[in-house]
C-alpha cells in the first residue's frame, strides 16, 4: 500500500518538503493542504510587489519559468495534491487523521502515515483601539498586498503610518515612499531602528537615507490607538497625532502553533514547536519547519528562533530527504540577514552587541569603513563593517554592515556567516581568504581590515570612538578639553581649522613625526580622518611618543556624513 504524506500548509516549507519527497519516492501519496486560496507564493517579495518593482502579484506565485505554482502546476508538474482553502482542523495522533473543513464548509478526515506541520507565523497585534478600522494592515498575506497595491495604485493614500520599524515596517516604508511618493512616517517604541539586530551607528546610517528619500521617523515612541470613524484617518503616539489614510502594522510576528499545542505536540516557551535536527517534533510521525519552530542558535548554542524564508525551504528540504527514509540534519542558524533602504542595504549575521552583552558575553564591536573595491578602481563604494567580538576569548560572535545595495557588502556579511557556526576568532578573520581582483575587492580586503582592526583593539594598540560617542563629544566640544588632530591633507581639514581653531589642528599623518611637537600636550586627542585608517596610524606614532590619550574616529568623516551628523555646522550661529 502506498504511503501517505499530509502537509499543513502549502506557502514554503509544505510545498518544499512534499517536491522533495516525491522526487524520492514516486510511489508514495502526497497531499498540501492550507486554508488560503492561494498557495506557494513569495511572501517576503510582498514589499516589493506593493512597491511595483514586481508588476503582478502572478509573479510571487510563479517559478522561474513563469508557471503559476496552483493546483494544476503541483497535481500535473508534481504529482502533489494541492488543496487550497481547506482548513486544518484538528490532528488525531492516535488515528493518524487530520480533521479538514473544506471551502463548502464540510468536513472529514484525511488520514497520514507522516505528517509536516508548516503553518508560518501570525501577526503580532497591539492591544490598543482602531486596529480594526478600515485602511489597517498588518500584510500579513497576500490578500492584504492585493488591497494595499490597490490603494496606492489609485491615488487614495497621501499619508500613511508604519507601526515598527523592522525588517517588514522598513521595507514598507520605502514601497510606498519610493515609487508612490506617499508621504511615510516610521512610528518605533525603541530608540533606533532594526532594535536588537544592528548597532545605533549602523542603524542611524540607514535612517539618515531613508530620511533623505522622505521618511520620517518617530523613535521611542508608543502607539496608543489609532483613530477614525470607519477608516483610519490618524495615528496617536504618546507625543503626537500623525494623519493617515493607510497604517501598516509591522510590529512583530508570532508563531502560528495552536494545532500543533491542541495536539499535544512539545511546545517551547514563546508557543515555537520543538523539533530535533531531524525537524521531528516530540512525534516522531510528525515532521515541522518553517517559521512555526524553534531551532539551534548556532551562535549561543540555546534555543532561538528565525522566521526567514531562505531558511523555510532549507528546511523544507531536509524534511522531504527524511520522509523518504533519509538522514538530512539541520543543526540550526546563525540568523543571516539583509533589508533594503532605498539604493543602500543594512545586513548582518549572528549576535548584534546588544544581543551579545544580554546572553552574557563580553562584547565589543569594532567598525571599519573602507572601499568595496581597490581604491585605484574608477567605481567603488565605502561600505560599514562591524564586528562583533568577546573580548575574554577573542570569539567573534557576529558582523553587520551598511553599504550601498551593489558594494558587495552583502558578500561580505556572508562570508563571515558562513563560519560563525565554528566559532571563529578575530584572528581567523584576519587571515580570511577570499577572492581577489580590482574590480571586485581590495588586496587587502575590508573583511581582513576589520578582523585586523578588532585584533588590534583586543591586543590594546586601537583605541577607537564610535559615531555615537563623537556626537556626544562634539556636543559638549566648548566645555571638555578635546582636541581634533585632523589627519586628512590640509585641504580637507582646512575649513575645520579655520571654523574652531582653539579645539581643531591639522596635522596630516605624513607630517606628524616631523610635527610632533605642534600637537597639544595635556589634553585628549580625538584623530579623524576620511576612513579611520590615517587616524589609527597617527595613534600608533602619537603613542611612541608619550601620547597615551587619544581615541580613533573608527568610521572617519565619511561614517559621520552617513550617519546624517551634522558636525560641520555650528549651531550656534
Amino acid at each position: 500500500m502506498s504511503e501517505n504524506i499530509l502537509i499543513i500548509g502549502a506557502v514554503a516549507v509544505g510545498p518544499k518538503a512534499g517536491c522533495r519527497f516525491k522526487r524520492l519516492r514516486q510511489d508514495a501519496n502526497v497531499t498540501l493542504i492550507d486554508q488560503d486560496e492561494i498557495i506557494s507564493y513569495g511572501g517576503c517579495g510582498i514589499p516589493y510587489f506593493i512597491s511595483g518593482d514586481v508588476s503582478d502579484e502572478s509573479e510571487l506565485r510563479s517559478t522561474s519559468f513563469h508557471m503559476v505554482r496552483d493546483e494544476r502546476f503541483f497535481q500535473d508538474d508534481k504529482g502533489v495534491i494541492a488543496l487550497p482553502a481547506t482548513k486544518a482542523v484538528k490532528i488525531d495522533r492516535k488515528n493518524k487523521a487530520v480533521r479538514v473543513e473544506s471551502r463548502d464548509g464540510k468536513e472529514k478526515d484525511l488520514s497520514y502515515d507522516k505528517l509536516v506541520i508548516g503553518v508560518g507565523t501570525k501577526p503580532r497585534e497591539l492591544n490598543i483601539p482602531g486596529t480594526s478600522l478600515k485602511n489597517v494592515y498588518s500584510v500579513g498575506n497576500l490578500h492584504d498586498a492585493i488591497q494595499i497595491k490597490k490603494m496606492v495604485t489609485s491615488g487614495k493614500v497621501e499619508k500613511a503610518v508604519v507601526i515598527g520599524a523592522g525588517f517588514i515596517g522598513l521595507e514598507m516604508a520605502e514601497s510606498l515612499a519610493d515609487m508612490w511618493q506617499i508621504e511615510t512616517s516610521v512610528v518605533e517604541y525603541c530608540d533606533q531602528i532594526m532594535p536588537g539586530f544592528v548597532s545605533k551607528n549602523l542603524s542611524r546610517m540607514a535612517r539618515h537615507r531613508m530620511e533623505e528619500e522622505g521618511v520620517s521617523f518617530y523613535l521611542g515612541e508608543s502607539v496608543e490607538a489609532i483613530e477614525g470613524t470607519n477608516a483610519v484617518e490618524s495615528v496617536k503616539t504618546n507625543k503626537r497625532s500623525l494623519s493617515a489614510d493607510l497604517v501598516i502594522m509591522a510590529v512583530g510576528i508570532g508563531p502560528n502553533t495552536d494545532l500543533a499545542k491542541e495536539a499535544g505536540l512539545e511546545i517551547a516557551p514563546g508557543g515555537f514547536i520543538v523539533v530535533n535536527d531531524h525537524m521531528q517534533t516530540s512525534d516522531p510521525d510528525i515532521y515541522a519547519g518553517g517559521d512555526c519552530v524553534q531551532i539551534l542558535n548556532l551562535v549561543t548554542g540555546k534555543p532561538g528562533y528565525f522566521p526567514l524564508g531562505s531558511m523555510a525551504n532549507r528546511q523544507g528540504r531536509v524534511i522531504g530527504t527524511n520522509l523518504a527514509g533519509g538522514n538530512a540534519v539541520f543543526k540550526g542558524a546563525v540568523g543571516s540577514f539583509v533589508v533594503k533602504t532605498f539604493d543602500m542595504a543594512l545586513a548582518g549575521a549572528g549576535l548584534s552587541v546588544e544581543s551579545a552583552l544580554k546572553e552574557g558575553f563580553d562584547a565589543v564591536g569594532i567598525q571599519v569603513s573602507q572601499f568595496d573595491r581597490a581604491h585605484f578602481y574608477p567605481e567603488k563604494e565605502i561600505i560599514y563593517l562591524e564586528l562583533v567580538v568577546d573580548r575574554k576569548t577573542r570569539r567573534v560572535l557576529g558582523i553587520q554592515g551598511f553599504g550601498a545595495e551593489n558594494s558587495g557588502m552583502f558578500a561580505r556579511v556572508n562570508a563571515v556567516a558562513s563560519i560563525l557556526q565554528y566559532h571563529p576568532t578575530v584572528d581567523a578573520i584576519s587571515n580570511l581568504e577570499l577572492a581577489y581582483s580590482p574590480p571586485f575587492a581590495s588586496a587587502m580586503d575590508i573583511i581582513n581590515a576589520l578582523g585586523n582592526a578588532a585584533e588590534n583593539f583586543l591586543d590594546g594598540r586601537y583605541m577607537p570612538m564610535e559615531l555615537d560617542e563623537f556626537e556626544v563629544c562634539w556636543e559638549k566640544r566648548d566645555k571638555d578639553d578635546c582636541v581634533y588632530l585632523d589627519c586628512r591633507a590640509y585641504a580637507d581639514a582646512r575649513v575645520f581649522e579655520e571654523k574652531y581653531p582653539e579645539i581643531w589642528k591639522s596635522i596630516p599623518h605624513n607630517e606628524l613625526a616631523q610635527r610632533i611637537d605642534e600637537v597639544p600636550k595635556g589634553k585628549k586627542l580625538v584623530l579623524i580622518c576620511n576612513t579611520g585608517v590615517r587616524s589609527y596610524e597617527a595613534q600608533i606614532n602619537l603613542r611612541v611618543h608619550g601620547f597615551e590619550d587619544t581615541v580613533s574616529v573608527g568610521a572617519g568623516v565619511a561614517g559621520l556624513k552617513q550617519s546624517g551628523m551634522d558636525f560641520e555646522t555650528d549651531k550656534t550661529e
